[in-house]
Parts: C-alpha cells; sequence; structure tokens
C-alpha cells in the first residue's frame, strides 16, 4: 500500500522556486496516478498537477507554465517543481494517489491516499 510523505515546503519570496517531494515509504507508487492538490486558509482544496504512470501529466490554469510534475519510479518519489512563485500560491500542499488502472481525475474525492501535507509561503 502506498504511502506518502511531503517534503520541501517552507517560505520563499515571489518570483523564487521550491520543490516538493512525495516520497513513498511503501514503495508502490509506481502502479498510481499522483497528483498534488493545495488549500489555502479559508478556501477549498484546488487540484494543481497530476503524472500518470507513463509520465502524462496534467496542470491546472492557474500554474501550468510556472509548476512541472515528474516522477521517479526507482526512488519511490513524485516531484513538483515550483518556479516563478506568487503570493496566490500560498497554501498547504498534499499529494495524493489513485490506482493507476483507473482513469486520470482531478477531483480531490477520488484520491484514496493522501500524505499529511507541507506549508508552501511565498511573500510578497
Amino acid at each position: 500500500q502506498v504511502q506518502l510523505v511531503e517534503s520541501g515546503g517552507g517560505l520563499v519570496q515571489a518570483g523564487g522556486s521550491l520543490r516538493l517531494s512525495c516520497a513513498d515509504s511503501g514503495r508502490t507508487v509506481g502502479r498510481y496516478i499522483v497528483a498534488w492538490f493545495r488549500q489555502a486558509p479559508g478556501k477549498e482544496r484546488e487540484f494543481v498537477a497530476a503524472v500518470r504512470i507513463a509520465g502524462n501529466t496534467y496542470y491546472s490554469d492557474s500554474v501550468r507554465g510556472r509548476f512541472t510534475i515528474s516522477r521517479n519510479n526507482t526512488n519511490y518519489t513524485v516531484y513538483l517543481q515550483m518556479n516563478s512563485l506568487k503570493p496566490e500560491d500560498t497554501a498547504v500542499y498534499s499529494c495524493a494517489a489513485r490506482y493507476g488502472f483507473l482513469p486520470y481525475t482531478n477531483y480531490a474525492r477520488d484520491y484514496l491516499y493522501w500524505g499529511q501535507g507541507t506549508q508552501v509561503t511565498v511573500s510578497s
């Protein structure tokens, strides 16, 4: 069973970069679609990006061109490279997994396994 742990969050100035990691201690993440979601205070959880087993990627309009999702199935980790960060990117970022044989979706309710989240704060 996949067991997800995020890392890499922190405080960064606007225009800066961060790379988030989502590591699977269960070593099964290669069988799953993995997505990143974020939730800012007082707002609903929002889809950010997803990557399928074969490497197909999907992005929300708000991050396309600035964020890049990738996966390394040999070290059981999915990454989210975040460039040109804006204050509105401030949120708790969580990775989530969905069985790879299921269709891709960007709805949080469709993801079964979740990490604990990591805080990203972008100062203006």
